[in-house]
């Protein structure tokens, strides 16, 4: 029954965003490893799959991401895990932005995301009054509905077309692989990418680490 109701009101704010009412995104977390699965991979018919290891293996990039169908990707990068305290830091620089959208056409932001420890943690809820005064509401999918947020495609599209069979084994090069990879799925797809630079606590200068 949640399940349900949620997914009626997920329309409800879909039908909102097409009409103009809100700005919709979608958030989610994801990872990559030096060395790419096997299983993303293709072979011709009668061949057997191969692909070559690098001598050492990087260290896991994890990606914090923030899609609007169509328009924009926004994502952070961290070596190893993701925690709540990435996840505010990602979303003040995210209210920062719904804010001056809202003071400049009166349309709020909404954000569907799942209920990962990140995005629910006690420090993330006492932020959310803050975030809302900025106008940037939040939509908390039911467990286990990943199929319901729309971002999860654009994880699909990077790991089997754009970075598939890639293997790294310095973890810069591994960024900069996944930096490539969501730019040219941009392109593909016709949205612009905009990064989160979790060093600085401000959008990434476009003019690097870009290709």
């Amino acid at each position: 029954m949640l399940r349900a109701r949620k997914q009626a009101d997920l329309e409800l704010l879909l039908q909102a965003a097409q009409d103009g009412y809100i700005c919709l995104k979608y958030l989610d977390e994801s990872g990559f490893d030096g060395w790419s699965p096997v299983s993303y991979s293709w072979s011709l018919v009668g061949t057997q799959k191969r692909q070559e290891q690098t001598a050492k293996r990087s260290q896991r990039l994890s990606i914090l991401g923030l899609w609007e169908p169509g328009r924009e990707m926004s994502y952070g990068l961290v070596v190893g895990s993701l925690t709540s305290t990435t996840d505010i830091r990602f979303m003040d620089w995210q209210a920062t932005r719904a804010q001056r959208r809202f003071q400049r056409t009166g349309i709020a932001t909404v954000i569907v995301q799942d209920n990962a420890s990140i995005h629910t943690s006690k420090a993330v809820r006492e932020r959310l009054p803050i975030w809302q005064a900025q106008g940037l509401e939040f939509f908390q999918l039911p467990p286990y509905c990943s199929e319901m947020n729309c971002i999860e495609t654009e994880w699909h599209q990077l790991k089997v077309h754009e970075i598939r069979g890639a293997m790294f084994d310095d973890t810069y090069d591994l960024a900069m692989g996944v930096i490539a990879a969501l730019n040219r799925r941009g392109a593909k797809a016709d949205y612009v990418l905009k990064r989160f630079s979790f060093a600085s606590n401000r959008q990434a200068n476009p003019k690097f680490l870009t290709t």
